[in-house]
């Protein structure tokens, strides 16, 4: 029986930053497949492949049309996953409002479309309830490019930095900025290898930023900015079974147990939110 032949698509601007993308093709090798980490955006021979699926294609928003292109003529050649009608309606965030008609619980947002008024639209959404803090950002985009929060009293910039958007033919869109991080003081407890360079980057310096997928396929970036420091009082990761819970499969992918990962992930670092910084 043939080994089942799997790209996983990435970018050449993305393909040394997506740090999921040597585990996951590690975890496919162990399970029988033949991975290539193939670029979008070079040429590849894509019919030689049971399935392309999307990864790290974090240039989409600056290159739609030709990656729209790639993409259709992919879906030719290859199973494509996502299909290429999703693909297209999850890469403009107006899907929101197809969430909304389908009673979907999201975030409450307006959106400006080129030729409206962004100061009218912000004024809108000040005046519903509990909105202080609000984000302003491209309906199509990736990696909290062009993302930026404002107070009340910044509504002309939040309208100049909209106007900029829109003159240039694209949408925005309005969100609340969600501050339960902010209320609650909530920390995330990560576990490093010892003798890393962002060990050494949080002793010289503890403000750090922490990118968050937020779709889990990498399309849709969450950064918090905040502090870090290594947390010696912090158990081991093996003896947290929320933890264990939650990244077990991905521990066992890397061929590891437990704890064979707590021996070798043995440093913990507490970072602590302050700000989001894009979404």
């Amino acid at each position: 029986m043939s080994k089942p032949t799997i790209a996983l698509v990435t970018a050449e601007a993305a393909r040394d930053l997506d740090e999921d993308l040597p585990p996951l093709e590690s975890a496919l090798r162990n399970a029988g497949a033949d991975v290539t980490i193939a670029e979008w955006d070079r040429p590849h021979e894509w019919r030689r492949f049971d399935l392309a699926l999307l990864r790290s294609t974090w240039d989409y928003p600056q290159r739609l049309p030709e990656f729209f292109d790639w993409a259709a003529q992919v879906s030719t050649q290859t199973k494509l996953l996502n299909p290429l009608s999703v693909v297209k309606w999850s890469s403009d965030k107006h899907y929101l409002r197809d969430l909304v008609r389908a009673n979907v619980p999201t975030v409450l947002t307006k959106i400006i479309e080129p030729g409206e008024s962004a100061p009218w639209r912000i004024a809108e959404l000040l005046s519903e309830p509990n909105v202080y803090e609000f984000v302003v950002k491209p309906a199509i985009g990736a990696g909290s490019r062009d993302a930026q929060r404002f107070g009340p009293e910044e509504k002309e910039a939040a309208a100049e930095h909209a106007q900029r958007m829109l003159a240039e033919k694209r949408s925005v869109l309005l969100q609340p900025y969600l501050s339960r991080v902010d209320e609650h003081g909530e920390t995330a407890l990560i576990y490093s290898q010892p003798n890393t360079p962002k060990l050494r980057h949080i002793a010289a310096n503890p403000r750090v930023s922490l990118s968050l997928d937020g779709n889990g396929r990498g399309g849709d970036i969450v950064i918090l900015t905040g502090t870090a420091r290594v947390d010696d009082s912090a158990p081991s990761s093996a003896s947290l079974p929320a933890y264990q819970a939650k990244y077990a499969t991905g521990i066992r992918q890397l061929g590891m147990t437990a704890e064979s990962f707590a021996q070798a992930y043995s440093v913990p670092i507490r970072f602590t939110p302050e700000k989001l910084r894009g979404h």
